[in-house]
C-alpha cells in the first residue's frame, strides 16, 4: 500500500509533468480550479488547485474532501501511483470504477485531452 509520502511525489510528478508537456496538454490543464483528490485506502484528501499548468497541492486532510472542489479525484494511494508512472491506464481505471472523476462537463471536456 502506498504511503501518504508516495502519494504526494506522485501528485508533484504529476503537476512536473503536466509543466513539461507539449503545448496542447499543457493548455488543456492551463486553467483555475480548485481541486481535491481523495486517497481512499489511506482516508487523507489533497486539496488544492490546478493553475497555470501545474498542481499546487495546499493541504492534507483526514477523510473525505470536507468541501466541493470544481473538480474532484478518488482513488487508492497504490492506483495514484501506478497513473503517474504510467503502468495504469486512465481510461480504464476510470471505466472498471478504481478512479472516479467528478467535474462540471466543460472541464471534463478540457481534461479529456489529459486523458
Amino acid at each position: 500500500m502506498a504511503t501518504i509520502q508516495e502519494c504526494r511525489e506522485a501528485l508533484d510528478r504529476l503537476s512536473d509533468n503536466l509543466a513539461r508537456a507539449e503545448a496542447g496538454v499543457r493548455g488543456a490543464a492551463a486553467f483555475d480550479r480548485s481541486l481535491s483528490c481523495h486517497i481512499t485506502d489511506l482516508d487523507q484528501t489533497f486539496t488544492g488547485r490546478l493553475d497555470g499548468g501545474r498542481i499546487r497541492v495546499d493541504t492534507v486532510t483526514a477523510g473525505p474532501p470536507a468541501q466541493k472542489a470544481e473538480i474532484r479525484l478518488a482513488m487508492t494511494g497504490d492506483d495514484l501511483v501506478a497513473l503517474v508512472a504510467g503502468e495504469l491506464k486512465f481510461a480504464k481505471a476510470w471505466a472498471s470504477g478504481r478512479v472516479r472523476l467528478e467535474a462540471g462537463f466543460r472541464d471534463l471536456l478540457r481534461l479529456k485531452s489529459l486523458l
